[in-house]
């Protein structure tokens, strides 16, 4: 046998006489212990964490969605009056008549414009103020959650 292996034979066998003092087991058991509660509380603030964003996702997605229905409905409305307009000038027997025709829808989708506008417009803002209300309300009580953890 040469010489490391007979020193290293010499080391783990007097190893295996070896006693960890009960203090340093106390406190390895208390940091494991300490250590597993930490992470238990740190686990349930992430786990809440996700369901929060969930949340603010969900609120988001809704606005985004209501946004979108608006613009379609918007956009069908917009698509019907220049279909019933087309049909209306077509039937028209007369330039006077075509020109009055065309003048009132143009007014007519001016108003609408006008009209959708504000409502895009006021819907965009609502959605925006849910959205901002809803993180506002996750960040504070992601915060709570933390600061009781700690």
């Amino acid at each position: 046998m040469n010489d490391f292996a007979r020193q290293t034979q010499e080391f783990f066998s007097a190893a295996k006489e070896a006693r960890i003092p009960e203090q340093v087991q106390a406190i390895a058991e208390d940091s494991v212990t300490k250590a597993r509660e930490t992470y238990g509380k740190l686990n349930t603030v992430a786990m809440d964490g996700v369901k929060v964003i969930e949340e603010v996702m969900v609120t988001a997605h809704a606005g985004a969605k209501s946004i979108g229905d608006k613009v379609m409905k918007n956009a069908e409305a917009n698509t019907e009056a220049v279909f019933d307009a087309a049909q209306a000038l077509a039937r028209a027997k007369t330039l006077p008549e075509l020109v009055r025709l065309q003048t009132a829808f143009v007014q007519q989708q001016f108003t609408a414009a006008g009209a959708q506008s504000k409502e895009l417009f006021e819907l965009s803002t609502k959605v925006a103020q849910q959205t901002f209300e809803s993180m506002n309300a996750a960040a504070t009580k992601t915060f709570e959650q933390i600061k009781r953890a700690g």
